[in-house]
This record gives C-alpha cells, sequence and structure tokens, in this order.
C-alpha cells in the first residue's frame, strides 16, 4: 500500500505544527521546525505572507489530521462517510474513529515511540484483540476490549517494556487501562475530544467536505 516515506519533518513544516510523527527521535533541539518556522520549498518564505483562503484552512486543517495519524485520503474519507452516517456530531465521531483505530491504541498506550512503529507491530501479528490475532492497523476497537502483544521472544518482551520506560513522560489517555506488568489494554470507554493531544478544528473538515 502506498505510503509517504519522505522526510517526517518536512510534514511538520508544511502545517506549521510539531506532529511528533519520530515519536522518541523526534528532539527539540534538531527540531526543523523551531529553526525555519515556513513551509517547505523554495517559496516557502513567500507563502508566509499570503492570506488563507476559506477552503486552503479546511484543507490544511484535513491534512494535519491525516498525517497525525498516518492515513491516506481514501482510508480518511472512508472514516468520514461512517462519521457522517453516524449519530451524534460527525466531526467529533470523527475523532474518535481515528483515536479507535489500533494502531493508535498501541501507541497511545506508551507500547511504541510513533504510529508507524505501532503500525508495523500490528502488521507483524504482534497484536491480539480478545485473544485473536489481528494484523489490520485501522481495526477499530470497542469498549471492553482487551488488546494485547504476544511474542514467546524475550528480547522483544524486554524492549517492550524498555520503551514503556522511556515514554513515562507521556500521558495515557483515561479510556485506555493499560496493565503496568504486561503488554495489555483494556478499552474502558470512547475517547474524548481532549484526548486527542492536539488543537484540531473538526469543523473544518466537516464543511470540507461537505461542499
Amino acid at each position: 500500500m502506498a505510503r509517504y516515506t519522505g522526510p517526517s519533518c518536512r510534514l511538520c513544516r508544511r502545517e506549521g505544527v510539531k506532529l511528533f510523527l519520530k515519536g522518541t527521535r523526534c528532539s527539540t533541539e534538531k527540531c526543523a521546525l523551531s529553526r525555519r518556522s515556513f513551509p517547505p520549498g523554495q517559496h516557502g518564505q513567500n507563502q508566509m505572507r499570503k492570506k488563507t483562503s476559506n477552503y486552503g484552512t479546511q484543507l490544511r486543517e484535513k491534512q494535519k489530521v491525516k498525517r497525525i495519524y498516518g492515513v491516506l485520503e481514501k482510508q480518511f474519507r472512508h472514516c468520514f462517510r461512517i462519521a457522517e452516517r453516524a449519530k451524534g456530531v460527525t466531526g467529533l465521531t470523527l475523532l474518535q474513529l481515528l483515536e479507535r483505530r489500533l494502531d493508535n491504541v498501541i501507541f497511545r498506550a506508551n507500547f511504541a515511540s510513533s504510529r508507524s512503529e505501532a503500525r508495523e507491530l500490528v502488521q507483524h501479528g504482534f497484536v491480539y484483540v480478545n485473544n485473536r490475532r489481528v494484523d489490520i492497523p485501522s481495526y477499530t476497537v470497542k469498549t471492553g476490549e482487551e488488546v494485547a502483544i504476544k511474542t514467546k521472544k524475550e528480547t522483544f518482551v524486554k524492549a517492550i517494556k524498555d520503551r514503556r520506560e522511556s515514554l513515562t513522560d507521556r500521558v495515557i489517555p483515561k479510556w485506555l487501562d493499560v496493565d503496568k506488568t504486561d503488554p495489555k489494554i483494556k478499552i474502558v470507554d470512547i475517547p474524548k475530544k481532549e484526548d486527542v493531544g492536539f488543537q484540531i478544528q473538526e469543523q473544518l473538515i466537516v464543511e470540507l467536505y461537505s461542499k
């Protein structure tokens, strides 16, 4: 499947906000955004002086959310259509669907330093939902389900433990109940907007797709 393989810092510069796409390797001292706080490209500095249209603002908000969760346009549009058909506020439902992706759950539980690393764990068959192996990163977890990482390799188990210890400064959202000893997660609630961790104006995305 197609996937962006270019420099992660370029995406942060384009959106004008630090997206933490590299996980633990994304240090503030070496951050390209802090050194060059303008969009990438030959005319990046000139773009800062231009007034952005309503469409441009909506597009940038959509692109930012796509890049935070590491999804492609087709996947993102599919999530939006599901949110649009569901009961409740479309924008909030969209964010909840993205938060409940299996790869995001692994990332938010501090079992991986980035969503791309969490996606690899899922695709390689290390992740189980209710004791059933699931290798689809976009799988949507439900309240009451238990997610676990299982492997017979002790070195891998130690690597997961070390990863958790190195990410203690990262807050685990309240809708996840993470076991302190074993790599297990219990889904105890539906995520709220404040659990996302980014300032997102989801209504702009709804307006963009409603045209």
